[in-house]
């Protein structure tokens, strides 16, 4: 940041404190405590955590808190702190066929193994404001909230069992995994680049992208193959014992989107997949990751690139909200130096088309006369 009048640094500090009096806001309500909004405001939460990159509840908690709510700055927050930590290194892939699932749902087959689990959801209520919520009563726990330990064949398994999706696109095992963190964006970029660049994209902004999709622009005619939430247990290669030892258990939403098939004369028509992996509990985001992903295949799947959520280089550059905010809200600061420049260039462009001007309406005066 630069200060470009005097006093300037003096304005800034009382900015900064007055920002935190807004912040508390009125005196005779209780503050908000940290275990307040991880649990009640779980759902914001997560999102910082997702698109933060960082799993950490309590963290994400403080940067809501800390943001007034402003969920870009918490994941600014949250994504500065980030990279202060120290890297040990990176942990296993998680299986999330072994997820401990507390919700679990298909629109693609009614009877799935494993059964469907509707589990906390928006889905099927009015939206019609409760005014019990105002009240701190405590609601009645609900019959039942255990996670199901028992095994979920994902729903593209058993369609894959029949060839009737193409297998899950696989990466050369030797190859090493892209780090968007650490290593600058190139394009074209592998689906690994892709996938974390999703994962980390502001939510409106794929949602927005999801849906075009769906409305024709873009290779998209997709079904909720399955939706998955639940705990996955986290493994990290220990060298000095020789073999992977669990970290503890993340909060996990996937979403595995089934789209149109494809086929040629020499392969069978066959569906597509689309993939979304987020933190916590962040179906919408999944949807619309698994969503943009599928479309962003279009390259590997020999489709014509005919709408931006195919384009990698213009949904990639564009998601990151933290990137955008600054780019965006940058204008705010002091660009008198600038404008002045561009100020006395447009004048000197005007005086020099009004004389020309008045140059060619003598001549024909003359003529006239």
């Amino acid at each position: 940041m630069y200060v470009a009048v005097k006093g300037g640094e003096r304005a800034i500090e009382n900015a900064h404190r007055l920002l935190a009096h807004e912040r508390r806001g009125d005196r005779d309500v209780p503050e908000l405590s940290l275990a307040q909004i991880s649990g009640q405001l779980s759902l914001g939460v997560d999102r910082v955590m997702t698109e933060g990159s960082l799993y950490d509840r309590e963290l994400a908690a403080l940067a809501l808190k800390q943001a007034r709510g402003d969920m870009i700055e918490a994941i600014f927050l949250v994504r500065a702190f980030r990279a202060t930590l120290p890297r040990f290194g990176a942990t296993e892939p998680v299986d999330t066929g072994q997820m401990q699932v507390r919700r679990r749902i298909s629109s693609t087959f009614k009877d799935v193994p494993g059964g469907q689990i509707l589990g906390p959801t928006f889905d099927y209520t009015h939206r019609l404001l409760d005014p019990q919520l105002a009240e701190t009563s405590l609601p009645e726990p609900p019959a039942a909230a255990e996670a199901s330990n028992a095994t979920m064949p994902r729903v593209t398994d058993i369609l894959g069992r029949d060839g009737l999706i193409e297998p899950s696109p696989r990466a050369d095992a030797g190859s090493p995994v892209g780090d968007l963190t650490r290593e600058p964006l190139g394009f074209p970029a592998d689906r690994d680049l892709r996938l974390q660049n999703l994962a980390r994209a502001d939510e409106g902004f794929l949602l927005a992208l999801g849906y075009s999709t769906q409305r024709g622009y873009g290779r998209s005619h997709p079904f909720a193959g399955e939706i998955r939430l639940g705990e996955v247990e986290v493994e990290f290669m220990a060298e000095d014992v020789g073999f992977a030892v669990p970290l503890g258990a993340v909060t996990l939403t996937e979403c595995q989107m089934i789209n149109q098939f494809k086929g040629s004369a020499t392969e069978a028509p066959c569906f597509t997949r689309g993939y979304g992996l987020a933190f916590g509990h962040s179906e919408r985001k999944t949807m619309s990751m698994a969503l943009v992903d599928r479309s962003l295949r279009a390259r590997e799947l020999d489709e014509e690139i005919v709408a931006p959520a195919q384009d990698e280089e213009f949904v990639m550059s564009h998601s990151d909200n933290v990137q955008a905010t600054g780019f965006v809200e940058h204008l705010k600061l002091p660009h008198y130096v600038d404008f002045q420049s561009e100020l006395g260039l447009l004048r000197k462009l005007r005086k020099e088309f009004l004389d020309a001007a008045a140059d060619t309406s003598e001549p024909m005066q003359e003529a006239a006369e």
